[in-house]
């Protein structure tokens, strides 16, 4: 059976993505990394669903739904660097704002959903989303004040949703409107 994480996207990383005009498009491609500067994708495995956030203005928004393929370097990669200088993943400069750069970055190929950022998840849905960690222990998001998220710092990382938040997680960006 297959599991489903939440990553946090920052404010730098959705803008880069804005700014480079990839909104609209399917990333092929994300990165896990060792150091803090990129979240770790423990514990995903081929089929898991990862929910790409993004809070802006005490909204939380699902920037991409993203099914990962593998974590293997492919020939789509490019080039593996030879000095410390070169292009981490040449393959996938036009993604690179998406952590290629980052300490100990390796690529974690996905089917994903277009890249947007005009679809709020219900407030509601916020004092409800749990997840749980490897001891099975639960926790629900910290800093809803009705409806709103107060402060970003519960969904900062890479977190396992219950099998309950995550469907209803997938029914709630189910129901957007596909961008034209």
């Amino acid at each position: 059976m297959s599991d489903a994480f939440t990553v946090l996207w920052t404010h730098d990383t959705c803008r880069a993505l804005r700014r480079s005009g990839r909104v609209g498009e399917r990333p092929p491609v994300a990165f896990s990394g060792a150091h803090s500067s990129l979240p770790a994708w423990a514990g995903a495995r081929s089929g898991d669903e990862v929910y790409a956030l993004h809070v802006n203005r005490r909204e939380v928004f699902v920037v991409s739904r993203m099914r990962v393929i593998d974590m293997e370097r492919r020939d789509c990669c490019g080039t593996t660097p030879a000095t410390w200088e070169d292009a981490a993943y040449p393959g996938h400069g036009d993604w690179s704002m998406l952590g290629a750069g980052g300490c100990g970055a390796t690529a974690v190929h996905v089917d994903a959903t277009p890249v947007r950022f005009d679809a709020p998840l219900p407030g509601d849905l916020l004092a409800r989303l749990t997840w749980r960690n490897r001891r099975g222990q639960t926790r629900g998001l910290k800093y809803v004040v009705d409806g709103r998220l107060e402060k970003s710092v519960s969904l900062q990382g890479f977190y396992r949703l219950t099998p309950e938040a995550a469907d209803e997680l997938a029914e709630a960006v189910g129901s957007v409107v596909p961008l034209m």
